[in-house]
């Protein structure tokens, strides 16, 4: 079994715990984008409000709301400030 680390057991429940926090995710082109996580599901589809495009550490374009399909998604971080490291 799994030990519960910050009251996290399951992979949805980091997003469930980001709702309405700015998370940076990377993209399987490479691209990252960066904005507020709005809503999630099962597929790891996710509504973003204030999104931007992030490439070689800055921003390249606004993108608004927008909407990730899961199956573009590489990876996703709680923690916004990993891409500046």
């Amino acid at each position: 079994m799994l030990n519960m680390v910050n009251g996290i057991e399951r992979p949805l429940d980091l997003l469930n715990e980001s709702k309405g926090k700015e998370i940076l995710i990377e993209l399987k082109d490479g691209n990252q984008i960066v904005g507020t996580l709005l809503a999630f599901d099962i597929h790891i589809n996710l509504v973003i409000d204030n999104a931007k495009e992030i490439v070689n550490n800055e921003i390249k374009r606004n993108l608004s709301l927008t909407f990730l399909r899961g199956n573009t998604i590489l990876w996703i971080s709680s923690s916004p400030n990993a891409s500046k490291a």
